[in-house]
């Protein structure tokens, strides 16, 4: 009886952990960075960072006139398809592939793979390294091993409504909420055009595409408080997670094709839990977009593991 409690306790703190992660993955492989490693600056204009003039009388664009450009006509197409790479110190590294759309909150699906830390090593006892995540304008699903669903009724998805989050998780919660609500892949354009800090590094190709590259440093703490929607009060519990976390700066590179779309960026920085980076890549936007709710009877509330994590006393 211990040990199948010790079993359930166990595979129950894991389906909570992994919310953070799932966010990371959807709210990263889609924006930028901030919460511990992790999520994009929030919708907004647009943020500082220049008026968007054309230095010297030159023909070419000034990177910050740019790169408005390429916010608007990112923004615009809808949707794309989606790869990316991330990796935090020792905790996880992993990859997320599939399409994402923002024209009505975010929607889409991503399969996300745990290639190593102790993420995998997680998942590995629950019976899957891969899972499928469902993004829906009101909350996102995880789909967990059959090890979890033993655990769960027979129950294999996780429902992670965005109020919820808010609720549970203080300032960095609602933080989180308001990056997937709002998210969209120009959100690594307004985290150089809000940092201050840009400039245009040269002409490159990306998987065949030309692109302009621009370079910036972000400062985290600063980014959230110009780009978000959040009140004062959890502007700062929002502060003192990011410090808990180790998080101040980051560095962010994008590449910017000759439609004016984002075609990949790179952010790193450091966390408490060691060095933190990410490489997206983004293609055929316009794509067709499609998710749904899984069934209500294969699906478990995010709400529900709380109360029993609770009950069983773990933290």
């Amino acid at each position: 009886m211990g040990v199948g409690r010790m079993k359930c306790t166990s595979v129950r703190r894991a389906g909570l952990s992994i919310a953070a992660v799932i966010l990371l993955a959807g709210a990263t492989a889609c924006s930028g960075s901030g919460g511990p490693g992790g999520s994009g600056g929030a919708s907004g204009s647009g943020g500082a960072g220049g008026s968007g003039e054309a230095g010297g009388g030159s023909p070419r664009l000034s990177p910050v006139a740019a790169l408005r450009s390429a916010e608007k006509s990112t923004d615009g197409a809808d949707s794309a398809k989606v790869e990316s790479t991330t990796a935090m110190g020792s905790v996880m590294s992993m990859t997320a592939e599939g399409v994402l759309g923002w024209k009505d909150g975010l929607t889409g699906t991503l399969t996300i793979t745990y290639t190593g830390g102790t993420m995998a090593d997680t998942m590995r006892q629950m019976g899957a390294t891969s899972m499928e995540a469902r993004y829906l304008p009101d909350a996102y699903y995880a789909r967990m091993g059959d090890s979890f669903a033993g655990q769960a009724g027979g129950r294999h998805w996780i429902k992670y409504a965005y109020d919820d989050l808010e609720k549970l998780g203080g300032g960095s919660g609602a933080y989180l909420k308001d990056q997937l609500t709002n998210t969209t892949p120009n959100q690594s354009v307004k985290l150089l055009l809000a940092s201050g800090d840009v400039r245009e590094v040269g002409r490159e190709k990306v998987r065949g595409r030309n692109t302009t590259h621009y370079s910036g440093t972000v400062e985290v703490a600063d980014l959230a408080e110009k780009n978000s929607h959040l009140g004062r009060s959890q502007l700062e519990e929002l502060k003192k997670t990011l410090e808990q976390a180790g998080v101040t700066t980051e560095t962010v590179d994008i590449w910017v094709d000759d439609r004016d779309l984002l075609a990949k960026k790179v952010e790193k920085g450091e966390t408490t839990a060691g060095a933190y980076s990410q490489t997206a890549f983004y293609s055929d936007y316009g794509t067709e977009v499609s998710a749904e709710a899984p069934p209500a009877g294969d699906t478990t509330d995010f709400r529900e593991l709380v109360k029993q994590q609770e009950a069983a006393g773990g933290s």
